[in-house]
């Protein structure tokens, strides 16, 4: 938990809430994830659209320039991947033609086809608009949108983050040893967390969220013999539609080698309530009050229980829920 949530990518919508886009870091994205050939990995296609367009009113030229030369940098590598791959597709329908076909040229066409058809797809789904509404998912390892509090003009500021906290002192290698970091648990906040909680804080906006459960257990019953369990994705939306502020934690990489700095985040979850619960999971992201969120921002790290108290005294709607899609 979360494993995956919907965020508001379009950046107007923070504006509402007094965001103030952080430009440089928004440049420093487009142009890191350009060199990296990771524009459409990490950035999500609503958050990708926002950057791009030009009558948007909140980004600069550059930033606008960098986005755009990242997307048309992904396409061509996406169209040249397709290209290695037709000619590798017209190489083994040529051996399998031939006096002697192989088992590598069965597997060379098999995987040729499918890596065409997912290139397509890839191109298909760049060509296609963003979400008229500006949200869009994002999973761990996504960037998105984040307000936290700007030290040097005391502003809210959004700045695009990474979804998977990176913890003070660690590298790049404790973070593939333990890559769950993009949730923080609210029991942990005073141990494992420590070093953030109390210090840097961050409000995301979404709208709603998804999680994995087991299907017997949203259908409230025990595994019969011989059944395995089967996976689904389950959304979550709240009853009343309301935009959800969950408390964040981030921390800032220092930029290494070719990498510039970064920043990451986790949500902070806790136990979910009953309907969640109902439905088989067993976390929930903490959204606060909307007047919490100067406080939240402002923590003081020699005062935790007011800041355990504005996550106890959390928003908590009732979440309805529906299945999403079956995981394969």
């Amino acid at each position: 938990m979360c494993y995956s949530a919907q965020i508001w990518a379009d950046f107007r919508k923070y504006e509402r809430f007094g965001g103030k886009l952080n430009i440089k870091e928004f440049t420093k994205l487009a142009g890191w994830t350009k060199k990296k050939g990771t524009w459409v990995k990490v950035v999500p296609k609503a958050m990708r659209r926002a950057m791009i367009d030009a009558t948007s009113g909140l980004l600069d030229v550059g930033t606008i320039e960098m986005a755009r030369e990242a997307d048309a940098e992904a396409i061509a590598l996406i169209a040249a991947e397709i290209g290695v791959q037709e000619a590798r597709l017209v190489e083994a329908n040529a051996k399998l033609a031939s006096a002697k076909p192989t088992k590598k040229a069965e597997n060379d066409r098999r995987v040729a086809t499918n890596k065409i058809d997912a290139g397509k797809k890839k191109l298909d789904d760049m060509a296609s608009p963003a979400p008229a509404d500006g949200i869009d998912r994002i999973w761990p390892g996504y960037f998105a949108p984040v307000m936290i509090r700007d030290p040097d003009t005391g502003e809210r500021s959004v700045v695009p983050m990474r979804y998977r906290c990176r913890l003070p002192g660690w590298t790049e290698a404790d973070e593939i040893e333990k890559p769950g970091t993009y949730n923080a648990r609210r029991d942990k906040l005073s141990t494992v967390w420590r070093k953030v909680f109390g210090h840097q804080h961050g409000i995301m906006v979404i709208d709603r969220f998804y999680e994995s459960v087991y299907l017997h257990n949203l259908q409230g019953r025990q595994l019969v013999p011989g059944e395995r369990e089967q996976s689904v994705e389950i959304l979550f939306t709240p009853a009343t539609r309301e935009n959800l502020f969950v408390a964040c934690l981030w921390t800032y990489v220092e930029a290494t080698g070719d990498d510039p700095g970064f920043y990451t985040f986790a949500a902070i979850t806790d136990d979910p309530p009953l309907e969640v619960v109902e439905a088989g999971h067993d976390r929930c992201p903490v959204p606060i009050h909307e007047d919490d969120i100067d406080a939240w921002l402002d923590p003081n790290p020699n005062d935790l229980p007011n800041l355990y108290a504005i996550l106890d005294r959390r928003v908590r709607p009732f979440y309805e829920h529906q299945l999403a899609k079956l995981e394969t």
